[in-house]
């Protein structure tokens, strides 16, 4: 799969199937996800594997679509608004490298904001200023149709 046919038709997933993903091509998924952009290389993310029993405290109402792996990848906050911007974007590229990798192997992520709430923090043990973005991995169960687009000329504008 090439890298635009990756990036059109990767998908939210909803629900996946219960077939297992095995670690050491998670761990090339991840590997592949490390070379996001990230300003003076300081890799500002942590990925938590989340087990059943944090799992079921974060208790997502849709449990994760069933998935059979949950990640939590946290960012680290930065020393200066500028240096936590920063950071937020460097884990959204890394995060989105990751999906990318997983969708061309055949899997699927179901990405959640549960990291961000009050009890996501208490449950995945966040410091102050960190974040955490949580998802569930896996085949799916099946793939949805793409969503509408706005075209991307109604989002361009022309500066002088």
């Amino acid at each position: 799969m090439d890298v635009m046919e990756a990036i059109v038709g990767r998908r939210q997933i909803k629900q996946f199937k219960p077939d297992p993903i095995d670690m050491d091509q998670l761990k090339s998924w991840l590997e592949a996800a490390s070379y996001a952009p990230n300003h003076r290389m300081n890799q500002p993310w942590q990925i938590l594997v989340i087990g059943e029993e944090t799992r079921a405290k974060l208790n997502h109402k849709a449990n994760f679509g069933d998935a059979p792996v949950v990640l939590a990848f946290v960012c680290e906050p930065g020393k200066t608004p500028v240096d936590r911007d920063e950071n937020l974007v460097a884990v959204a590229a890394f995060i989105q490298n990751f999906c990318l990798a997983a969708h061309a192997a055949g899997a699927g992520t179901r990405w959640t904001s549960i990291g961000s709430t009050e009890n996501g923090h208490e449950v995945l043990g966040l410091g102050e200023g960190y974040e955490a973005y949580v998802l569930g991995v896996g085949y799916p169960h099946e793939v949805p149709a793409p969503k509408h687009h706005t075209p991307i000329e109604e989002k361009m504008k022309h500066l002088p």
